[in-house]
């Protein structure tokens, strides 16, 4: 085989015309509309970046029927139940689909047990790093560039919860995150932000609040909410847990 046939080998995928027959030159086959996931046999795949929303529980399934049932949907239970995760994923789904016409995410800005004194910046640079959770959750489902694209132009919002008094969030899928750091004052405040075509949803463990003991309403509101037929009151379980076994383990002894 010559030189000149040689690269055309490599860059085409052909071969040289008298190895065969009728002199014509022939290519590899391939194999049109392939994909990974085509000939993907192992069910137990990492499922990490799939964008199809799936419950990998009872508990999750639940939440997940909730959140499309309701207008008001609080999500109790422990660390790694995919709370946050399944709550702004489907808020992505819904502004993806039109069904609403903003996100809406808030958190308190409550440190975790320490104090991480004086943050440089404005006031944006200092609830960063509260904020930053909620970011990490919209990136998985978005591209970075896309998220902040969608916040400059308004359409995902995430704010602080002492910047939502006095507002009425219509036509919005609002996610309260971190809600056992809320007192029960600020927890009446911001479930009545609730507007016309708008589904909000509530994330938090009660038993993993960063507040003074009896301060949080969290439990207390989702009690009172259990008799009201229009409001969804989903409670995770340790066997909800996605994260690493190791997290189910360690949260039933501690």
């Amino acid at each position: 085989m010559t030189k000149r046939a040689l690269k055309r080998v490599v860059r085409e995928g052909a071969f040289a015309a008298d190895q065969f027959e009728d002199a014509k030159i022939r290519r590899l086959p391939v194999e049109r509309g392939w994909s990974p996931h085509a000939h993907a046999h192992n069910d137990d795949r990492e499922q990490g970046y799939l964008k199809t929303i799936k419950a990998k529980s009872v508990g999750q399934s639940q939440l997940i029927e909730a959140i499309d049932c309701r207008n008001l949907v609080m999500a109790l239970g422990p660390a790694g139940t995919g709370k946050t995760y399944l709550a702004i994923a489907k808020a992505v789904e819904a502004l993806e689909a039109g069904k609403v016409g903003r996100i809406v995410l808030s958190r308190p800005a409550i440190e975790a047990g320490e104090s991480i004194g004086f943050l440089p910046g404005d006031m944006e640079d200092k609830l960063a790093p509260y904020l930053r959770p909620l970011y990490d959750a919209l990136s998985d489902r978005l591209s970075m560039k896309r998220v902040r694209a969608l916040i400059t132009e308004g359409a995902i919002e995430i704010a602080p919860v002492g910047y939502m008094r006095g507002r009425t969030l219509n036509n919005a899928f609002v996610v309260i995150d971190e809600a056992q750091n809320c007192t029960y004052g600020q927890l009446k405040m911001l479930l009545t932000r609730l507007g016309w075509n708008s589904t909000m949803v509530v994330t938090g463990d009660p038993n993993q609040s960063d507040l003074l003991p009896g301060v949080s309403g969290l439990g207390d509101v989702a009690d009172k909410f259990e008799a009201l037929p229009n409001i969804a009151v989903v409670r995770l379980s340790d066997v909800d847990i996605v994260r690493h076994p190791l997290v189910a383990e360690m949260l039933g002894v501690l």
